[in-house]
């Protein structure tokens, strides 16, 4: 209680935001640390209190409001809802904006490059200097093998595998970049359908002996396809955008103490 009353009293306005009201918020804000957790806490009422003396000056009557799963909001959240609806203008964007954005960053509308994976993992802590060298030794034997009769690797699996996978002879399934750890996905995406990576591959979890099965490459997605989630995205960013203004100027004709607001952020209100 020490430390909330050491704190600079948070007015809005005129209006004093509560140390223990902004204890309260504080629980739906996790940040790295308590000073932080409060700073955003004390940040988020600052800009509701300054959203609520904004719909009083200008006698908002919200009526009836529902949120998006068609429950009742609150008193202050309804005339929250109907001050941002009347005074925060956000247009849809064009098909035009939308291809341009869409022509500007093909990359990201692609789909993902997929590679069937077979390994034999010979499980070692990298700790145990002697157990991952003894690892890394069965595991070029294993590699020698599978060289000298490719259709030998189902069964290395089955009887030497650490992993779950040699239920179905080492084979994990289609992989995408991201699913793995660094070191097998490097190599994995690297190989050829059919082709067996020539040394064992170390990672956290022991060492690998790992073939590359069918390789499906990722393909650019037409236009068409991501239309919507392309105007959904821009859409948000006018959002953030007009929401920064619009708590900007609000923010420029009320006094405001113990707080600065990260309005040019474009936060948004929850």
């Amino acid at each position: 209680m020490d430390e909330v009353m050491e704190r600079a009293a948070v007015v809005i306005g005129g209006i004093e935001i509560p140390a223990a009201a902004i204890a309260v918020e504080v629980q739906n804000h996790p940040a790295a640390d308590a000073e932080s957790a409060w700073h955003e806490a004390a940040e988020a009422l600052a800009i509701r209190q300054l959203l609520l003396a904004e719909a009083d000056r200008l006698g908002i009557d919200p009526g009836e409001r529902c949120d998006a799963k068609g429950r009742a909001l609150a008193t202050d959240d309804a005339r929250i809802d109907a001050l941002l609806e009347q005074h925060v203008i956000v247009p849809r964007a064009t098909e035009d904006e939308a291809r341009r954005f869409y022509d500007r960053h093909r990359a990201r509308f692609a789909s993902e490059t997929l590679v069937e994976a077979e390994h034999i993992l010979f499980s070692a802590d990298p700790a145990d200097e002697l157990g991952y060298s003894l690892a890394v030794g069965d595991a070029r034997m294993a590699i020698r093998a599978v060289k000298a009769s490719p259709a030998a690797f189902a069964e290395l699996a089955r009887t030497k595998s650490a992993c779950p996978s040699r239920e179905q002879g080492g084979n994990l399934g289609q992989i995408g970049r991201g699913q793995t750890v660094t070191e097998f996905e490097q190599v994995l995406f690297t190989l050829g359908e059919g082709e067996l990576y020539s040394e064992p591959v170390r990672t956290r979890f022991g060492v690998h002996v790992i073939r590359a099965g069918r390789r499906v490459e990722g393909q650019e997605l037409p236009f068409e396809a991501v239309s919507a989630t392309i105007g959904d995205y821009l859409e948000e960013a006018s959002t953030r955008k007009a929401m920064a203004q619009y708590l900007s100027i609000l923010a420029s004709q009320t006094t405001i103490e113990g707080v600065t607001l990260p309005i040019a952020e474009g936060p948004l209100v929850q």
